[in-house]
């Protein structure tokens, strides 16, 4: 056992130092009492319903179990009971075990996945209010193997908790007649639903410093908790729909409903309908299992690369302009090949009216990965300052030339520079991925000039106004205040939901203008004329120009500031 711990030291000494301080002897026998406590009521609760082989009164005479031939159903037959002889004690107890077997799988993948994320949270959180964070960034050791420890080490207890049920776990499976393949898929996929929760729980953790450190790890939770209680809702039955199956790549129980069909008895699988750009995926098992594994280590892989590049330098954006342009890439393709395979040809509705319902889905797919995108590469005051006095003020007191770049290629790859004008290439992907969609769906209804120019102007208020909201949060990290971030996070989520709170209340309905101001616009849009919508875009862009207007002379004030501060300290 010590040549063990030694070489678990010499292999990676974040593991080591985190299984130290958890492995106390304590701790580990309450993790496996309670693993072994919960086998034994699982077991016991279903034990509960075992037939009474001595007593007339059992299992009824209609009933899966009586082997008798069911008697015509009338007001006497649900009163008869089988004989203790013709009961299927076999197949109860198969039923009973695929229950057990159910009833563990999902207590792996609510604990593993809600309480790992928790204490993952709540570990870095409490790293960095102590000070000791700082000191794992000066370690010698590589990010990954940093983190690497954390992922394995933090939640080992939960760890030896699911490893001392996994041997009940497996003979519930193969006593229910489950394919062992099956469950070792399972596994595979759970672990790899493990490493992309872990990983985001990583992110999130050393995200925004101490800000929010003690409420951390319960938001963190909460929202992996509420993604699989409504994935377990809503596509825990045999519904599928492209718009949604992204979604479901990312919940575990959605390819273990996949996996073990008839534990739910919802019929066929809705995973079993997947297709991607018009293969049918959900047809093979093999596919469908690679599709997750892929799905996770593409995310998981972007996930890493925020963790390498933030960990040294806190203050430093977690994503880069140019991974931002991939990640959204990769992100509208994974998109596009969903949404290619909707068909658009229902006799009870137009082909347009269907179209535009599939780009409303679309366009709330991108606002849920733009809006995190704010926080995750728009530049801080700092950084901005520093990147305006070299560009701005620098060069006209000296004549080194400090940059070799020009303007536009630093403010679309500059680490420093401010992020509109990536936000705007990005969104410029995303109005791309609508584009490609609309001429894909070769129905020749769709292409009237009438529908190109209305889909062209709504296409151009999504940019127009989302533009808005990147301007109005760059202003707000521009702010001497040290609570910016929260100025920020709050006065844009201020102009995407309050709008629409207001409009409820005061019963102004969605055909009328205003609504082409918010975030609801698009569903707006189809019942506005191509003038109305034009009327709203020429606004936002007088909107969008005085921000902007505004925002460039911060930038240069800070950078003119800077530079005065320089050199009175160096005539000093």
């Amino acid at each position: 056992m010590l040549n063990l711990i030694d070489k678990i030291g010499d292999w990676n000494p974040q593991f080591f130092r985190e299984l130290k301080g958890r492995l106390k002897a304590f701790p580990v026998i309450i993790a496996i009492v309670t693993s072994l406590a919960t086998q034994i009521v699982i077991f016991l609760y279903q034990l509960r319903e075992f037939p009474d082989l001595e007593s007339k009164e059992n299992i009824n005479i209609l009933d899966k179990y009586c082997n008798l031939p069911n008697p015509q159903a009338d007001r006497y037959s649900s009163w008869m009971s089988c004989p203790p002889d013709q009961i299927n004690m076999q197949l109860w107890w198969q039923d009973h075990w695929e229950y057990m077997f159910l009833s563990l799988s999902m207590i792996f993948i609510f604990t593993l996945l809600v309480a790992g994320t928790y204490l993952i949270i709540n570990d870095l959180s409490q790293e960095e209010r102590k000070g000791t964070l700082n000191f794992i960034r000066l370690s010698p050791q590589s990010e990954v193997s940093i983190f690497t420890g954390k992922m394995l080490g933090v939640p080992v207890l939960i760890y030896l908790a699911a490893l001392a049920a996994i041997p009940f776990h497996i003979l519930t499976g193969v006593s229910g007649n489950i394919p062992f393949g099956n469950i070792l898929f399972f596994y595979l996929t759970l672990g790899a639903s493990c490493i992309f929760f872990y990983s985001y729980a990583l992110l999130f953790g050393i995200f925004g410093g101490s800000v929010f450190s003690g409420f951390k790890p319960w938001l963190g939770s909460g929202l992996v908790f509420l993604f699989l209680w409504m994935s377990a809702v809503a596509f825990g039955n045999n519904n599928y729909h492209n718009y949604t199956a992204f979604a479901t790549l990312f919940s575990p129980t959605n390819i273990t409903y996949y996996l073990f069909p008839n534990l739910f008895n919802y019929g066929t699988p809705g995973l079993q309908k997947l297709e991607f750009f018009n293969f049918a995926i959900g047809k093979s098992f093999i596919g469908v299992i690679a599709i997750h594994l892929l799905n996770y280590a593409l995310w998981t892989y972007w996930a890493w690369q925020g963790l390498k590049r933030c960990f040294r330098n806190p203050n430093a954006t977690i994503v880069s302009k140019q991974q931002s342009y991939l990640i959204f890439a990769c992100f509208e393709v994974i998109l596009i090949g969903f949404f290619s395979s909707q068909d658009y040809t229902s006799e009870y509705r137009s082909y347009w009216s269907q179209f535009y319902e599939a780009m409303g889905a679309l366009y709330a797919w991108n606002l849920f990965i733009i809006v995190p995108l704010f926080a995750l590469m728009l530049t801080h005051r700092q950084a901005i300052q520093d990147w305006a006095r070299f560009r701005f003020h620098k060069d006209q007191n000296s004549t080194e030339n400090v940059s070799k770049k020009s303007l536009l290629s630093e403010l679309i790859s500059g680490e420093k520079s401010p992020a509109i004008l990536a936000f705007a290439i990005n969104l410029s992907i995303a109005v791309s991925a609508v584009i490609i969609l609309f001429f894909k769906a070769n129905i020749d209804s769709l292409y009237s000039t009438e529908n190109v120019s209305k889909l062209l102007s709504v296409l151009l208020v999504f940019v127009s106004l989302i533009m808005i909201y990147a301007t109005v949060a760059q202003i707000m990290l521009m702010l001497k205040n040290s609570k910016r971030t929260l100025w920020a996070a709050g006065t844009t989520s201020a102009l995407i939901i309050l709008p629409i709170i207001v409009f409820g209340v005061l019963n102004i309905y969605p055909s009328t203008i205003f609504w082409l101001f918010t975030v609801g616009f698009w569903f707006t849009a189809e019942k506005s004329t191509y003038t109305t919508i034009l009327a709203a875009f020429v606004c936002q862009v007088i909107i969008l120009s005085l921000l902007n207007w505004y925002l460039i002379k911060q930038v240069k004030f800070a950078g003119e500031s800077a530079t005065k501060a320089l050199f009175s300290q160096g005539k000093v």
